[in-house]
């Protein structure tokens, strides 16, 4: 079974497993629509002058105790900058993270976050910003507040972040860009379309921005960079893709399109983000589908290694094991397997990058941290994982639990960051891809 054949149902899994980490957003309601960004779509750039100045009625009630709606803006670089943290943004030292999920930011679960940080390997943390639902922090921005949606956000994020980057710890936005039912339903221009001009909708009957549309990537880079005010050292988008165009659904059609392909358009966001939120001395990283690595070609949600990775600092490709069918890489249960699945995935990535002329420590894979069929992941699966970026090259890995609960696979954790990688890296084994 090729890959560029089981690609539909791998999106929809790992679709599945990293859209679960909040709840549906009530509807907002009308006068919040975006304004076009008024810039030609074909040069990849975006405009600074979209409108915001129409009236909303959206339901977007301030946390108590959130300050971050009067405080004045902050100069980056303002913020505490230990060495350590400042050779991670720099990328000069590669991250080991932990993912943080909406709620995770909200509760004690991040003080025993940043505990773990502290006293391991762990030094950076995943902070969801924006995902799929809303924002996760109370904007100053007018046109993020008419997009922030209704869901309980974290209190006065700008603390938080102070705290992290205290710590000596990196703080990464996690920005989901085009899933974003929230910006939907609030700009109804800038949505993917079916052939009637009808919104199109996903299996789950939501409704996705259109990945073409100007004033749609206006938007995630303010979100961008009012993260970088707050403190952010690294800006990491998600859901940088298109829906999966199942058989069963109608086709997609997209506004704006003008002749770009899906691996093109997408590649002119992140050059363009990379471009803008460079000048802020902040770097811009890209999560990706682990099959990407491997398939020659682009994926039907529209990513495809050589379009991605020129474009963004670091790619992250979710190459969980679990998210592999039988027989991958001629391995016949890939799940029970996570270093082999691992080391083949991200050195052909390492591979693709030297064909690009790309060096360093470009690929900072996701690892799994979560049991899905068997055998149940542990510690030791985790070493397995970690020893697999190490042979294949590279320092820098995250670990993925929807609910942010990590505890069980402390063991598997160092005291301390020392680089592990691999000069020359460990070949992978002969004839699984060639």
């Amino acid at each position: 079974m090729t890959f560029q054949k089981i690609s539909f149902a791998m999106a929809a899994i790992a679709a599945s497993a990293l859209g679960c980490t909040a709840s549906h957003d009530a509807p907002a309601k009308g006068g919040t629509e975006l304004q076009a960004a008024p810039v030609p779509v074909h040069t990849g750039a975006a405009s600074s002058t979209v409108s915001s100045e129409s009236p909303s009625n959206a339901v977007n009630a301030a946390v108590p105790g959130d300050t971050d709606a009067v405080r004045a803006p902050v100069v980056v670089g303002q913020h505490p900058t230990p060495p350590v943290l400042d050779s991670l943004i720099k990328g000069t030292l590669a991250a080991r993270g932990l993912y943080v999920f909406r709620f995770g930011a909200n509760t004690r679960r991040l003080k025993h976050l940043i505990g773990i940080a502290d006293s391991t390997e762990i030094n950076a943390l995943i902070i969801d910003v924006k995902d799929e639902f809303g924002l996760n922090f109370v904007p100053t921005d007018p046109m993020l507040k008419k997009n922030a949606g209704t869901q309980v956000k974290a209190v006065n994020m700008r603390a938080l972040v102070d705290t992290i980057r205290a710590h000596g710890i990196l703080p990464v936005a996690r920005i989901v860009v085009f899933k974003d039912s929230v910006t939907a339903r609030n700009n109804p221009d800038h949505v993917i379309r079916k052939a009637d001009g009808t919104p199109w909708h996903d299996k789950k009957g939501q409704t996705w921005v259109n990945p073409y549309a100007n004033a749609i990537w206006e938007y995630n880079f303010r979100v961008a960079e009012e993260a970088i005010k707050m403190g952010f050292g690294e800006i990491q988008f998600d859901y940088i893709r298109f829906p999966e165009p199942f058989k069963s659904l109608p086709p997609q059609v997209f506004p704006e399109q003008n002749g770009r392909t899906k691996p093109q358009v997408l590649a002119e966001f992140l050059n363009a983000a990379r471009a803008r939120f460079a000048k802020l001395g902040v770097r811009t990283t890209a999560d990706i589908f682990g099959l990407v690595t491997t398939v020659g070609g682009a994926l039907e949600v529209g990513q495809q290694w050589e379009h991605v990775a020129p474009a963004v600092d670091v790619v992250l490709p979710m190459v969980y094991p679990s998210h592999y069918p039988p027989g991958s890489f001629q391995l016949p249960h890939p799940n029970a397997t996570p270093y082999d699945v691992i080391h083949i995935a991200i050195s052909r990535a390492r591979e693709r990058d030297a064909k690009l002329g790309i060096k360093g420590e470009h690929v900072r894979p996701w690892i799994q941290a979560f049991t899905l069929g068997k055998p149940p992941y542990g510690p030791h699966e985790i070493e397995e994982q970690k020893r697999a970026v190490y042979d294949s090259g590279y320092d820098g890995w995250v670990m993925w639990e929807p609910g942010s609960r990590y505890d069980k696979f402390l063991p598997a954790l160092e005291k301390t960051y020392v680089s592990r990688k691999k000069n020359p890296p460990v070949p992978r084994p002969p004839n699984r891809l060639d």
